[in-house]
């Protein structure tokens, strides 16, 4: 072993002396217990720093049974049901797993419940309907023929969300189902207080409270087959009840219905343009975690322990660019690295001590399996966070799971020792310094601004989507890139552009909440940017940028960008496409176009536009200049690394600075680069799974060849 340091590992029940071997082989000076295990007493006695996983809402089992009225709850809408007569009878139930929910009937169901016609997007009076307690089925009386009716309710949470899952995973058979309580109750948060104290006296040897996390799940709700039916690692809908609403209205004035959770059975996903009412549900919640996780935190700091929180499970109201997460007072926050846009949303994290990834795969036996492939899987995942963790590196990584699993595979151990000792490497040569980055910073524009920073569509493992995997692809490219990246939201806009930011990046889907939706039509926004684009600004489109129908246009900025996209409403007008060869932009790429998903009917509607790739007769790369400015179109841009040469390219020729380009530059887009020049010191990686050959550049100048092995870094000395 060449260093030690930096790197957390997982413990695992009766496999102490193999423990230690790897311990000392990954160069460990950290170990943590999971779900299910403990840290066994001859651990402790190695002098390494001992994390345990804290479940504040679960911990204490017997005081879940005695306090029934006191779970977690959460909004829920039965399944659509259409009116044959005019009384329609619904099953809730029907659809969800009974062992994960369980209506709530205890409070006044019609001043809590809703029935809605969703034919006409009215709400019933609570006189036209009824609730059968026997059956579990709402009675609608007087309903519309052929009308689309649904309830929305609240039931309690009776089996823990991520225990279920690893319950079912690891095929945990007869052990107990969790059950999550709510501190928004008095009794239970004095409780969960005083737990924590008990806790904390009784394990002496730990050093560090790994709150996993504080209070509320996101929204992950299972079917009635005990799979998967919901998933958003952003959903508030689990954080619900009636003390919650009766306190939301005390504070903001309004009482919130059903439907603004519900949101049409949407759930208010991150993809959904968030309502006035939903944000503020987001504020009351965020404020309430923040204040009341702040307790937890100062017992632990009394009791002379650090506090760590991991940004996943049960992570929501402490949105990690929120205005209130800094009051917490933790010490580190933990989080899992799916690639290199999750690495970024953890290792960027303002207000905190240190950070700390824990890579995949996860020692579980759906990849630690015959067949399974956790070595290239290791592989993988190191090679695309990696280019992150040169931009912002994380201060120390780890693994969760199951060590004994892992045991099982000595090549996915040996992997896992050049990782770690290449993570220190790269900390032992930085020093701390941050890499050269372009004289401007790079924008992107969505509907929540700096709040989800780095945050796609995932919080811990990356859930992957056909419909949106460009957007996500935008923000992975970034998340590696010699850019200083921000992230804004319209109203940040909205009295003039900051002067920092040189190019900004508007990427995703007609009407959702990363495009922008009704924000293109609003006239301030609008002329502020056609201002700013036309003074100088770079401006990039993917997907649908600017989209909203209105006025014979869909991309409410085709002037700065040069297209719109046709819907069929013009196609009595004639278009035509000529192709340009050769521009800056595409230089390097060789013709490896990949716009994903992409986006059909774009077409040309100025004079200015040149169109560098054409993909079934449709646009699909485009550049266009408006006044001083530039803009960029493409119809989709999933992570590649030709894509991130393009979007690099891009970045630099919208800003007119193409010269700028090679201050520190590698010409093979399989290759990176990041110089750190305080240290005088630069990085250049192969991100392929193969040898490659490149030109190195250092202030515009070629200063060397170099080949790298699969996966190399090097390390140069620059001047």
């Amino acid at each position: 072993m060449a260093g030690k340091g930096r790197v957390t590992i997982p413990t695992d029940v009766g496999i102490d002396e193999l423990m230690k071997e790897v311990i000392n082989k990954w160069g460990a000076d950290a170990i943590r217990d999971c779900d299910g295990t403990k840290l066994s007493s001859d651990l402790q006695s190695l002098n390494l720093k001992m994390y345990s996983t804290y479940l504040p809402t679960r911990n204490d089992q017997k005081w879940a049974k005695d306090h029934l009225d006191q779970l977690q709850q959460l909004y829920v809408v039965s399944e659509p049901q259409i009116a044959i007569e005019s009384i329609i009878s619904i099953d809730i139930m029907k659809g969800f797993y009974k062992e994960q929910f369980k209506p709530n009937t205890k409070d006044d169901i019609k001043t809590l419940w809703e029935v809605i016609d969703r034919t006409t997007g009215k709400t019933l009076d609570s006189d036209k309907w009824e609730y059968d307690y026997e059956t579990e089925n709402v009675i609608v009386k007087e309903s519309i023929p052929f009308h689309e009716y649904t309830v929305s309710f609240l039931v309690y949470q009776i089996w823990d969300p991520t225990q279920m899952y690893n319950h079912i995973t690891n095929n945990w058979g007869d052990k107990a189902h969790e059950m999550p309580y709510d501190g928004r109750h008095p009794e239970t948060f004095e409780h969960m207080k005083s737990y924590l104290k008990n806790w904390i006296e009784e394990n002496p040897e730990i050093d560090v409270v790994r709150f996993t996390t504080f209070f509320y799940h996101f929204t992950l709700i299972y079917n009635d087959i005990a799979k998967e039916k919901f998933v958003d690692w952003f959903g508030y809908s689990s954080s619900l009840s009636k003390e919650c609403l009766d306190e939301f209205e005390k504070e903001k004035g309004y009482r919130l219905k059903a439907e603004d959770i519900i949101d049409e059975g949407y759930y208010n996903s991150p993809f959904r343009i968030p309502s006035k009412e939903y944000l503020d549900f987001v504020d009351f919640q965020s404020k309430f975690v923040a204040t009341h996780a702040k307790e937890f935190v100062d017992i632990a700091h009394d009791a002379k322990k650090e506090t760590m929180m991991f940004l996943g499970d049960n992570w929501i109201g402490t949105e990690p660019y929120g205005k209130y997460f800094e009051s917490i007072g933790l010490d580190a926050v933990v989080g899992s690295v799916g690639n290199g846009t999750t690495m970024r949303m953890i290792s960027d994290i303002p207000g905190v001590k240190y950070t700390e990834g824990r890579f995949l795969p996860y020692f579980f036996p759906d990849v630690f399996r015959e067949g399974g492939d956790p070595v290239g899987e290791a592989k993988e995942n190191w090679a695309q966070a990696r280019r992150a963790i040169l931009r912002k590196p994380l201060d120390r990584i780890g693994y969760g799971g199951y060590l004994g699993l892992a045991l099982q595979f000595p090549e996915f151990v040996e992997e896992v020792e050049r990782i770690c000792e290449e993570f220190r490497t790269i900390h032992d040569n930085i020093k701390g310094t941050k890499a050269h980055t372009a004289p401007f910073k790079v924008a992107i524009l969505n509907c929540f601004g700096k709040m989800r920073s780095w945050q796609t569509n995932q919080v811990a493992h990356a859930l992957w989507y056909k419909e949106i995997y460009s957007y996500v692809g935008v923000i992975e490219c970034l998340s590696g890139m010699p850019v200083d990246v921000e992230f804004i939201n319209f109203e940040d806009i909205r009295n003039g552009v900051p002067k920092d930011i040189g190019v900004i990046i508007n990427a995703g889907d007609a009407m959702t909440a990363w495009s922008g939706g009704e924000n293109w039509v609003d006239e301030q926004i609008i002329t502020t940017l056609r201002k700013w684009v036309y003074e100088g600004g770079g401006f990039i489109g993917v997907g649908e940028p600017t989209a909203y129908q209105k006025q014979g246009k869909y991309f409410q900025l085709f002037d700065v960008l040069g297209v719109d996209r046709e819907l069929t409403y013009g196609l009595s007008y004639r278009k035509y496409h000529e192709l340009t060869k050769n521009h800056f932009i595409i230089d390097e790429i060789n013709d490896k176009f990949n716009f994903g998903e992409g986006k059909e009917g774009i077409f040309k509607k100025r004079d200015s536009v040149e169109i560098l790739s054409i993909h079934k007769g449709d646009i699909a790369l485009s550049t266009n200049t408006y006044g001083k400015g530039r803009a960029v179109y493409m119809s989709g841009l999933p992570y590649t690394p030709e894509n991130c040469r393009l979007l690099l390219r891009s970045i630099y020729w919208a800003k007119n600075m193409e010269d700028k380009m090679k201050e520190y530059y590698v010409s093979n887009i399989n290759t990176e680069c990041a110089a750190f020049t305080e240290v005088g010191k630069m990085a250049v990686i192969n991100n392929s799974f193969e040898a490659q050959s490149t030109d190195v550049y250092v202030k515009g100048e070629l200063i060397d060849i170099l080949t790298l092995n699969p996966g190399e870094l090097i390390w140069m000395d620059i001047k």
